[in-house]
């Protein structure tokens, strides 16, 4: 059931929607569509949101690459940095998550890899968990499982159409009233809060080197 609490906070790590999930709408809010599945041989559910944007693909790349506006947008995002730069579209980057009491905060290096697909012009982000690239810190709970993925679907020269998928073991004990918080709320707040973020001017003219636009 945890999946479902940091998933929205980890806004950016990844995994495929393949035949094994049998996904459940959980809900439907301001344009943010919610589902869960369970996965097989594993007690945590996987989640995957829907919505679209008005927005580029670059526009919308350049967002996501932004590691310092992540803590404005990603639920509960207490802290973000760059660990290593492999190239423009690969990263590794660490980053925390704040958690109310009596939950332990939870932290993880995530390696991020952007591709676009020459035909389709589909943008994928995968970004699956390193842990041990950075040592653990007292007191924080290292997410040591994580498959996570991106996908950005141009319908237009300006719209496209976000998948997002993220299965997850968050380690140690969470109380099942904080899971039933994050479950729904955290999504619809990142996912409000990333249109917000694209409509910067930053964002909106951004150039992005290895992104074709539609």
């Amino acid at each position: 059931m945890f999946k479902k609490l940091l998933a929205p906070i980890l806004l950016l790590v990844s995994l495929s929607a393949s035949a094994q999930y049998n996904w459940a709408l959980k809900s439907d809010k301001d344009g943010i569509k919610i589902y869960t599945s369970q996965v097989t041989n594993s007690k945590f559910k996987a989640l995957r949101i829907e919505c679209n944007y008005q927005s580029t693909l670059s526009q919308m790349v350049a967002t996501l690459l932004d590691l310092k506006i992540r803590t404005e947008w990603i639920y509960h995002t207490k802290s973000i940095r760059l660990v290593k730069q492999v190239s423009p579209s690969e990263l590794f980057y660490y980053s925390e998550i704040s958690l109310p009491w009596p939950a332990q905060n939870r932290d993880f290096v995530a390696h991020l890899i952007t591709t676009q697909n020459e035909d389709t012009k589909v943008v994928t982000m995968d970004g699956p968990v390193a842990p041990t690239m950075v040592p653990e810190k007292d007191g924080i709970v290292r997410v040591k499982s994580s498959l996570s993925k991106w996908l950005i679907i141009p319908l237009s020269k300006n719209e496209v159409k976000i998948e997002y998928t993220i299965q997850l073991d968050p380690g140690g004990a969470i109380p099942a009233w904080l899971t039933n918080m994050f479950a729904s709320e955290g999504p619809t707040q990142s996912f409000k809060a990333l249109r917000a973020q694209l409509k910067k001017p930053e964002y909106v003219n951004a150039r992005v080197p290895f992104i074709k636009n539609y």
